[in-house]
């Protein structure tokens, strides 16, 4: 079973059908025990960190989260949640990743939004995927390049567009979005 974590974040149903495209059954939930024992669990969602964190904190899922050993991603706020810190609302994140979540500079072109391609990928989610793949993007927050960086896209300045420690990998992107290169990485992940 494949859990969609809920916490009041956007998003969550376009990832299920996603899914579902590829021919997998998930549930969305925010029930500890349903996360718990899934054999993979998403952690996706467009919103505000501060009020994000908030929800987590109240339903003792930010706890849940990082004890999880089973294969967890994280897509757009998701990622930028498992980083340490946010600067949207001055939010103590969940840590998994030591890096800090960072406003772009303002400019005209804040947000990112549309369609970029990343490079230096590494890692099992991009088996069979090339550096000039584009996906899609939406945010105006990006985590900073780590150790736990596995793909990096340059928009204003270099990010990660996405990372991995241990069983959790997240992406900034959207690969629910992303057509045919999306749903390779989500494919990728679900046979991890």
């Amino acid at each position: 079973m494949i859990a969609i974590i809920k916490y009041n974040a956007g998003n969550i149903r376009s990832v299920q059908n996603a899914l579902g495209r590829l021919g997998y059954d998930s549930v969305i939930t925010d029930d500890k025990n349903e996360i718990k024992s899934a054999d993979k669990v998403i952690f996706p969602g467009v919103g505000e960190a501060a009020s994000a964190m908030k929800y987590l904190r109240e339903k003792e899922l930010d706890k849940l989260i990082v004890s999880l050993t089973q294969p967890l991603l994280g897509i757009c706020l998701g990622q930028q949640l498992m980083c340490r810190f946010s600067e949207e609302g001055n939010t103590s994140c969940l840590g998994i990743f030591d890096t800090d979540v960072r406003l772009f500079p303002q400019v005209d072109t804040v947000p990112h939004m549309g369609w970029n391609n990343f490079f230096s990928l590494k890692g099992p989610l991009f088996q069979g995927i090339a550096a000039d793949d584009n996906v899609y993007y939406v945010h105006s927050y990006y985590p900073e390049i780590g150790s736990c960086t596995t793909a990096v896209c340059d928009y204003i300045l270099p990010f990660s567009a996405a990372m991995q420690y241990n069983n959790f990998y997240a992406t900034q992107f959207h690969p629910e979005k992303s057509a045919a290169t999306g749903e390779r990485i989500l494919r990728n992940f679900l046979e991890l």
